[in-house]
Order: C-alpha cells, then sequence, then structure tokens
C-alpha cells in the first residue's frame, strides 16, 4: 500500500462560515466599486460574529448592512432556522450579534498598489503555489476531488432534509496507490478509506445516521473502478451520534481552511488565504494565475503533475519569480528550466493581467461570486475563470 488523505469541509463548518462571510462582504464591495481594497477577516464564535480589518471603497456600508450580509451569507448556508434543532443545538440567525472593526487601508501601502500609469502594484509580498495532475477529469489530486464529491452530496441533502441532517459536515478520502511509483506516476488504484462527519437531529438514531449516509455515500458518483463498498474501509460519525454543531460548539476564523481550499496537500501552500482579500491581493490572485498556468501544462500533455510558484514583492507588479516543477514527468525534449522560461515570457502575471484575464474585479451571479468560491472550494470547479484551458494550443505547441 501506499497512502495519501485529503479532507474537506462543508459551507456550514465553522470557518467556512467565517470565509464564506468574509467573500460576501468582498463581493458587495467590488460590486459596488470595483477598485475597493479589501482585507478583512471574519471571526465567529458561539452567536457573536466580528468583523476586522481594513476596506476602502466608494461602496459605503452601515453596520446594519453588515449585519444583513452576515444574515444573508448564514441562511445561503442553511443556518436559516431550522426548526428540527433547537437554539441551543445549532446557531439560528436571528440570534447572531455582529460587531464591525474596520479601518482603512494604509495610504503608504496603497501609494504602491495603484500606480500613476495604471499598473498595479502587488498588495503584498509573498509566494502562491498552482498545482495540477492527470489523476482527474478536471486535473486535481484524486483524493480531495472524491472528499469534494462526497461532501457536496451529503451536504446537498442536508439543505433539502433539514429535519434530518445538519449542515456542519465533513469528509475525507484515502486513496491507495498501491506503491510510491504509482503515486509518482499519478496512478490511484483504489479509495481505501471514506470518512463523513455529520450532525443529525436528535431524535435519529446512530445507526439510522450511518444507514443513511452510506446510501449517499453510495449514490454519490464515486468511480467504480476505485471504489468497492465491500473493500473500502468506511467510517461513519465514528464517535457516534452528535447533534450539537455550528459555531455554537466550535468557533470559526477565516483562513483556517488552506489546505481544503487548494489541493488537498498533494502540493505546496504559500500560507496566505484567498477569502477576504481583494484581487489586488496575489495571495488570492497569485493562487488563481499559478493553477491556471500549471493546469495547462497538464492539460496540454508536458507533465502529469506540476507545481508552479510565483512570488511577488509589495508594490511591484512583476513577478519577482516564476519556478515550474514538474516532478520528473515532463515529456522528453522539454524540462523545468525553459516550461518556467516560456511562462515568464508568455504570461506577464501582474496584477492587472491577472484581474483582465479572469474578470476578478467584475464578480457577480452570472459569472462567479467570490463567496461561492469560497464555499466550493478556490480552485478545481471547472466553471472558474482561472479554470477555463483557452491558451492550450500555446502550450501545445512546445511539444
Amino acid at each position: 500500500m501506499y497512502l495519501f488523505t485529503s479532507e474537506v469541509v462543508a459551507p456550514g463548518h465553522p470557518d467556512k462560515c467565517a470565509d464564506i462571510i468574509a467573500d460576501s462582504i468582498v463581493d458587495k464591495l467590488i460590486m459596488g466599486d470595483p477598485k475597493s481594497r479589501v482585507a478583512s477577516e471574519v471571526f465567529v464564535a458561539g452567536k457573536h460574529v466580528v468583523i476586522g480589518g481594513e476596506v476602502t471603497s466608494k461602496t459605503h456600508l452601515t453596520t446594519e448592512d453588515y449585519a444583513q450580509i452576515v444574515h444573508d451569507a448564514l441562511v445561503n448556508i442553511g443556518y436559516d432556522g431550522n426548526p428540527y434543532f433547537t437554539k441551543e443545538e445549532c446557531l439560528h440567525p436571528e440570534d447572531v450579534e455582529v460587531q464591525v472593526l474596520l479601518n482603512a487601508q494604509s495610504p503608504d501601502i496603497n501609494q504602491g498598489v495603484d500606480q500613476e500609469d495604471g499598473e498595479t502594484g502587488a498588495g503584498d509580498q509573498g509566494i502562491m503555489f498552482g498545482y495540477a495532475d492527470c489523476e482527474t477529469q478536471n486535473y486535481m489530486p484524486s483524493a480531495i476531488t472524491y472528499a469534494r464529491v462526497l461532501m457536496e452530496k451529503v451536504y446537498a441533502f442536508a439543505k433539502a432534509n433539514p429535519d434530518k441532517l445538519g449542515v456542519d459536515i465533513k469528509t475525507q478520502v484515502t486513496m491507495d496507490y498501491g506503491c510510491k511509483a504509482n503515486f509518482e506516476a499519478c496512478q490511484p488504484q483504489k479509495i481505501h478509506t471514506i470518512v463523513v462527519s455529520a450532525p443529525c437531529v436528535a431524535g435519529m438514531s446512530i445507526d439510522e445516521v450511518r444507514s443513511l449516509i452510506q446510501g449517499l455515500i453510495d449514490e454519490a458518483g464515486l468511480p467504480s473502478e476505485l471504489y468497492n463498498k465491500e473493500e473500502c474501509i468506511i467510517h461513519i460519525n465514528p464517535t457516534g451520534k452528535y447533534v450539537s454543531h455550528s459555531s455554537l460548539h466550535d468557533s470559526g476564523l477565516t483562513g483556517r481552511k488552506l489546505i481544503v481550499d487548494s489541493f488537498g496537500g498533494y502540493a505546496p501552500i504559500g500560507g496566505g488565504a484567498q477569502s477576504s482579500k481583494d484581487y489586488t491581493k496575489v495571495d488570492r490572485s497569485g493562487l488563481y494565475a499559478a493553477r491556471y498556468i500549471a493546469k495547462h501544462i497538464v492539460a496540454a500533455g508536458l507533465a502529469k503533475k506540476c507545481v508552479v510558484q510565483i512570488s511577488y514583492a509589495i508594490g511591484v507588479a512583476r513577478p519577482t519569480s516564476v519556478a515550474v516543477d514538474t516532478y520528473g514527468t515532463v515529456i522528453e525534449g522539454l524540462d523545468d528550466d525553459k516550461l518556467s522560461a516560456f511562462v515568464m515570457e508568455h504570461f506577464p502575471l501582474t496584477p492587472n493581467w491577472i484581474t483582465q484575464q479572469f474578470a476578478l474585479d467584475r464578480p457577480s451571479p452570472e459569472s462567479f461570486l467570490y463567496a461561492d468560491v469560497a464555499a466550493r472550494g478556490q480552485v478545481g470547479q471547472s466553471d472558474y475563470p482561472w479554470e477555463q484551458l483557452d491558451q492550450l494550443e500555446l502550450f501545445k505547441a512546445l511539444i
């Protein structure tokens, strides 16, 4: 055996609630003023939501406006006053108290971001990693892909059946590659272990819960060549039944689910969160660009797996470095040096270029919403602008 595991949490997890609230604020501000500068953190504890950080925007929001954003986000997540859970068991939106502690962005930082020539400097220094491999149809690692499939199945059921399950859900998948060589070659052999934890209403027994969730696992659409119910180890609520959930029983904070939001531990991460930040913050836009490049390299058939590192200096538009690593899987005639030089030659990777390429300053229900991205994961969803393979021919020309 050679095992690798990734976990995923549903939008109802308190950390995800914080991310979704923060990005609901980003959406509201940028849709009102595309040049909004936002770096607002959210802390959810018990019935309290604290919003802090920096905002500079022509979109004027009152404390009541922020409270409404919080309320609407929680209702959309599934904390909508579910009568099947008491106010002691689960957060109810009408009980939430919102505290707003926001300041204006430092003018010393802003002078390097918004430059006189129209260029946009990076909103901070830092490093970002984008990753792709050939294990799944959307060029994402298998463990996090199937953990997401299970989470989305159970979460959708919970929202549609509030008389049975709550929305504070976690899933985990362990892939068995058989040996290290298969792992390096992106060849998973089977799903070895599945873990699903979900709250239930007080009237359900643990046997009912486990039978229900087992049925959802079987219906989730896991690949039949990888999932064998009889051979797979399955843990459903392994500590037993639990009813009490939400931020009443576990606090939430923006930026605590970076591995869940990215590549499930298959690749390095830069350490900076995406949610809560506007598009000039390269922790967000740099990840999108790095994923876009890595996905093109794998989708073009240049390598089986690829990680792209980009780094920036605050106030400087061009990256300070770009590095491609294909883990020794690059095709004959190419190497990582050539790929790195190719990327630097053809892709400016400035905040302005990334913003325009993916329309990051124009979130909308018709294109994408940052709050939706916070709920579904920052990468790996085929409808995101930074997941589009619109430069494949350019990369295939290297073959």
